[in-house]
């Protein structure tokens, strides 16, 4: 009999339902495999030696600035009463701020599917871990006594001392030190298909065998890909809550208080809200020069790009609905401290940390409802930018906004930083920066195996399997 042939036909969607596809170019798995792992497996160009050496440098100076505070005391801060907290908690706050989008990313848009995530959620994983390291520093140096940092952990001693669990800074240790576990377990989780990758395309034997180490045996067999999936869901489960809990235990420190300003019920969701605003920020940050010097364009489409500048800016308008709540809860309480306390944000010595963190963070994100604002870069690059240092601002106008004027006017002060919080915070950039440049120096700062996943060529019933079934990477 002589066989017929059929032509197989796909219908095809009309303009308005048809999306961007996640992979611009219709890219083979092989072709995603060599792109991601090129920046690994080459020589290290230009580019990143000039981010290195100055991060590497910024690294160096917290090291100087840690150990000259450890054999000084921590008096070399600007802290004095009434402000007794400066740089410190602010830049803790805001570092753990910074990484809470990774774990939104991660976990909660896993687990509501959404599948634009699988090219951005490696770098913003590890971005979390840097950043929480980074945050790390500040509790552990504002206990003056660094070498009694263990008498935070629910470790007996031989004077029968426990840890005071009314303490607010017992609830960061915890809340803290949970998240980072959980982040880093998630984070290597998904790095593990990607780990053999990285060992089956090795050209040395020492490259195979600590990639082959760090992978745990891995061939891509079904029962490693179930093994895989369950422990992974399970990670974004229990992830989930950590998003939600971390941020709002930090805004506890402020909330539990006493003081006008800070005495209040919306600071968690409003601390949430900002956390995951900032997260955003400086994703965008990372990966919009990123995906052009490492040419992933192809990978981090303006389909993502539009995407996290949408959820920038939802948690953006969030942010400023509660700052607006903020100042009619504090005229319509009739309470003259809070009144007082809030016009002092606005007209006091401190005016311009109130107006940068109002512009920054209510009105520049509104920039985003205009498509030609979310898809031009350089205006994305800046506004990402200014989210960051808006919600710096936020944290400092809160910490010492709330501080400098006590309920006695002969106890008023005027805080400033000294030099050695300013070079203590530029040295966790140099942190955070350096160990994010050997991540992706020596990592795939890409979901190799996640972003095959969501390509057409993953479906059976796409005709692209055929099509490019063996060009498999």
């Amino acid at each position: 009999m002589a066989e017929v042939a059929t032509t197989l036909k796909v219908p095809v969607p009309p303009p308005e339902l048809a999306r961007i596809p996640l992979v611009r170019n219709n890219r083979s798995f092989g072709w995603i495999s060599d792109q991601v792992s090129a920046i690994t497996e080459g020589k290290a160009p230009l580019w990143w030696w000039i981010a290195f050496i100055p991060s590497f440098s910024a690294l160096c100076l917290l090291g100087a600035m840690l150990t000259y505070q450890v054999s000084t005391g921590i008096g070399v801060w600007g802290n004095m009463h009434p402000v007794m907290w400066g740089w410190d908690i602010i830049n803790f706050v805001w570092w753990i701020g910074i990484g809470h989008a990774g774990t939104l990313i991660s976990a909660i848009l896993f687990l509501l599917r959404q599948r634009w995530r699988t090219a951005v959620n490696r770098a913003a994983e590890a971005m979390t871990i840097f950043a929480v390291m980074c945050a790390g520093i500040y509790p552990a140096m504002h206990v003056g006594r660094v070498w009694f940092d263990w008498w935070l952990f629910p470790i007996p001693t031989s004077q029968g001392m426990w840890p005071q669990f009314r303490s607010p800074l017992m609830w960061d240790v915890f809340a803290v030190s949970t998240y980072f576990t959980v982040s880093v377990l998630f984070w290597y989780t998904g790095l593990i298909p990607d780990l053999a990758t990285m060992r089956d395309r090795a050209k040395t034997k020492l490259r195979k065998f600590i990639y082959g180490a760090m992978c745990f045996g891995w061939t891509g067999s079904n029962r490693h890909w179930s093994n895989y999936e369950k422990a992974y869901l399970i990670l974004a489960g229990l992830s989930t809550p950590l998003v939600l809990s971390v941020h709002s235990i930090v805004s506890l420190d402020f909330s539990v208080s006493q003081l006008p300003g800070w005495h209040t019920t919306i600071f968690p969701p409003y601390f949430v809200a900002g956390a995951v605003y900032s997260g955003f920020g400086m994703v965008l940050t990372l990966l919009v020069p990123l995906r052009k010097w490492c040419k992933l364009e192809d990978i981090i489409t303006m389909r993502h790009i539009d995407v996290m500048c949408k959820v920038t800016l939802a948690t953006g308008s969030i942010v400023g609905y509660a700052y607006f709540m903020e100042y009619f809860i504090a005229w319509y309480s009739g309470n003259p401290y809070e009144r007082f306390t809030f016009m002092s944000r606005l007209f006091g010595p401190y005016w311009y940390g109130g107006w940068a963190m109002l512009a920054f963070n209510a009105f520049i994100p509104q920039l985003f409802w205009f498509k030609y604002c979310r898809t031009n870069l350089v205006v994305v690059f800046i506004i990402s930018i200014l989210v960051n240092v808006g919600m710096w601002f936020e944290r400092f106008v809160i910490v010492v906004g709330g501080l400098y004027r006590e309920f006695l006017p002969s106890n008023w002060g005027f805080y400033a930083p000294t030099w050695v919080d300013i070079c203590t915070y530029i040295g966790t950039f140099g942190l955070f920066f350096t160990c994010f440049l050997l991540f992706m120096r020596f990592l795939p700062m890409i979901a190799i195996s996640e972003v095959k996943g969501v390509t057409p060529q993953s479906d059976p019933h796409n005709p692209l399997a055929k099509t490019n079934g063996g060009k498999h990477g």
